[in-house]
């Protein structure tokens, strides 16, 4: 096999790894997204589900951290040079996974912006989900 031809080979798997990667983070996104309740910028904070037992709340509360800190990481080796992928769009998802301080101000923040807001909802829309309501306030 020639030199050229070895280069081939190595963009068409970068690039394939790339659109992989691209597409699971869209996918990924648009999940998380449509599976939102209408009114999560409105609500004050997250309440616990009062129907399991606390243990299991707990322990889907860590194994929810541990995910999201795995994605977390994941997205910062993607986004080193000369690794394909898309490190940004799974540093995000990874972050709306995790239990931050400011977090929720944050996304109300980022979502109450007009255009972030429409884009949100044509994606909902597209699940056949209705549109998010608009934060209340922003603090």
């Amino acid at each position: 096999m020639s030199r050229a031809s070895a280069d081939r080979v190595q963009i068409a798997i970068g690039a394939a790894v790339f659109l992989a990667s691209f597409l699971g983070s869209a996918v990924g996104v648009a999940v998380v997204l449509c599976r939102l309740p209408v009114d999560h910028l409105r609500r004050d904070a997250a309440t616990p589900s009062e129907d399991r037992p606390r243990w299991q709340r707990v322990l889907l509360k860590i194994a929810k951290n541990v995910a999201g800190l795995i994605v977390v990481l994941l997205g910062v080796v993607l986004s080193l040079p000369g690794v394909p992928g898309q490190g940004l769009l799974t540093i995000l998802i990874g972050v709306m996974l995790l239990d931050l301080p400011g977090k929720q101000r944050f996304e109300r923040r980022l979502m109450a912006r007009p255009s972030v807001l429409t884009g949100v909802n044509a994606v909902r829309a597209r699940c056949g989900r209705a549109p998010l309501l608009p934060p209340l306030h922003l603090w």
